[in-house]
């Protein structure tokens, strides 16, 4: 929703929770193609494709994660960058030269062998098509190969999350040479990772395991993606045996599961935000006085009761509280008369009428939209629950034809993902069209400061702004919640909300 990296992500990213069908009463549970070692995970949403570079729906990259790789991935424990398809990778004195050497013995799922070229060419159709993650690639200057092991990136600017940048999620993918030109990215994938795309349907995506893989080969047959809309229904799939996991748990059934044996339940926090944003190009949403009504009058609290229980942590930030990069920056308190009061200033004649779009795929905005909605009643704007499925809403996000969304920003690692390319003025995800010069400053200096401390001085001051903005209000920060049959083994809960499977045995 990565709003892409929406949930995108998605998309959201960092993703988007930013998925073609909706279906709120969805409760089907068959389709497919399971075998007794193939496992079944349902999941909520179904993807909206499968181009790695395109995509931003976090419905795509639970896919997408089994079957591509990057040169750097974050280590499960703490997200830090380890090697994939790169096995090492050094920078020159003054840090404007980054060599990453590449694994050998590698191919991609259409026997192709892997090396140098496959790299410039993904990095290099992102940048020249500005494909989704192109604003990763701001102070890159050039990808080049040294020989057929070796890349050599370098950049105008020191830029010390570079590895987080191009390792932190799979929409920085590397595809083989040529691959956007000879097959349809869309509905088909050639990667090098653990699983194949083997067939998608509207009920299902099915992967068959990767003989040929570089890594540890699955020591299952396959995964089959099915999709189950209601997380009740999911859950009672689970508890029949239908399916053997998944992240699709009723909030308010997390403390009971603990002591369900018929479950394995896995939390964890997670580097995951969910916000309110508004129009900034409609009026009266382009007034900051009305803007900071709205978030004077909204009860996080509350919101966060009624999507998540105890399962997520109010924040008027982004960034989770235990993170270095974390802000302890909350400046609206919840007060009704203030807030009509801020209506009054604004100039701006009541009632107001607002339109809150959210997605059934992702119920849990369906439920803090209502609960918004009652909070913003009392100070005159009426708020009409706009629920549409995935894909109608990603479309009218991209087309700005809102005025207001909610949705969930998802495998954030580096402060970069959490503010970067959702507020910095044209930034490819501030579908919002806020635009600060103040802000601009402060995360472009933020992006490409060495010092930690400093960096995170420049980030808190653009927090600042950005939330007194209201650019996005942010309501909370989710833990993951995961389920499996018990007795599966070497699954490994992830709070940037990845989602391996390839070292997976059923019971």
């Amino acid at each position: 929703m990565r709003s892409t990296r929406l949930l995108a992500l998605a998309a959201v990213g960092a993703l988007s929770l930013t998925a073609c069908s909706g279906g709120g009463d969805s409760v089907d549970t068959g389709g497919g193609s399971g075998g007794d070692n193939v496992l079944i995970a349902a999941v909520s949403a179904q993807p909206d494709q499968f181009d790695p570079h395109v995509t931003n729906a976090y419905a795509s990259f639970q896919v997408l994660e089994n079957v591509y790789d990057t040169l750097v991935v974050p280590n499960a424990e703490d997200l830090t960058m380890e090697p994939s398809l790169a096995t090492e990778w050094t920078t020159s004195e003054d840090d404007l030269e980054w060599r990453f050497t590449l694994r050998e013995g590698v191919t991609f799922h259409d026997g192709s062998e892997f090396d140098s070229a496959d790299v410039v060419y993904s990095y290099n159709r992102i940048i020249d098509e500005e494909l989704s993650n192109s604003y990763r690639f701001a102070t890159v200057e050039s990808v080049e190969a040294d020989g057929p092991q070796t890349v050599v990136i370098r950049v105008t600017q020191p830029t010390p999350n570079l590895p987080a940048l191009i390792g932190s999620f799979k929409g920085m993918a590397i595809i083989p040479e040529g691959a956007a030109e000879d097959v349809d990215l869309t509905t088909e994938a050639v990667g090098t990772g653990p699983f194949r795309l083997e067939s998608s349907s509207a009920s299902s995506t099915v992967l068959t395991a990767n003989e040929d893989y570089w890594g540890q080969a699955p020591s299952i047959d396959g995964v089959e993606f099915r999709y189950i809309t209601e997380p009740a229904a999911a859950l009672t799939a689970l508890q029949n045996g239908e399916v053997q996991w998944t992240d699709n748990i009723p909030p308010q059934q997390v403390d009971a599961l603990g002591g369900d044996d018929s479950v394995e339940l896995a939390t964890t926090p997670s580097v995951d935000y969910w916000y309110m944003s508004m129009n900034f190009a409609r009026p009266p949403f382009d007034n900051p006085q009305v803007r900071r009504a709205i978030a004077t009058a909204v009860d996080r609290e509350a919101v966060t009761q009624a999507a998540r229980f105890d399962a997520a942590q109010p924040n008027q930030t982004a960034i989770p509280e235990d993170s270095f990069f974390h802000t302890d920056y909350a400046p609206f308190d919840v007060d009704v008369e203030a807030a009509r009061q801020l209506i009054e200033q604004s100039g701006v004649p009541t009632p107001i009428r607002m339109g809150l779009m959210v997605t059934d795929e992702y119920p849990e905005t369906v439920t803090a939209a209502q609960v918004i909605a009652s909070q913003l009643e009392p100070i005159g704007i009426e708020v009409e629950v706009q629920t549409t499925d995935f894909a109608t809403w990603l479309d009218r996000q991209s087309q700005g034809d809102f005025d207001a969304f909610m949705l969930g920003w998802l495998g954030n690692v580096d402060p970069f993902d959490f503010y970067h390319a959702q507020h910095i003025t044209g930034g490819a995800s501030n579908y919002q069209k806020y635009s600060n010069p103040q802000v601009d400053d402060l995360l472009t200096r933020a992006s490409t400061e060495t010092d930690e401390k400093s960096r995170k001085d420049l980030y808190d001051q653009a927090t600042r702004l950005i939330v007194d903005d209201v650019s996005y209000l942010y309501l909370y920060n989710p833990d993951v919640v995961q389920a499996w049959a018990p007795g599966l083994s070497g699954y490994e809960i992830r709070a940037d909300k990845a989602i391996n499977f390839e070292g997976v045995e059923l019971p």
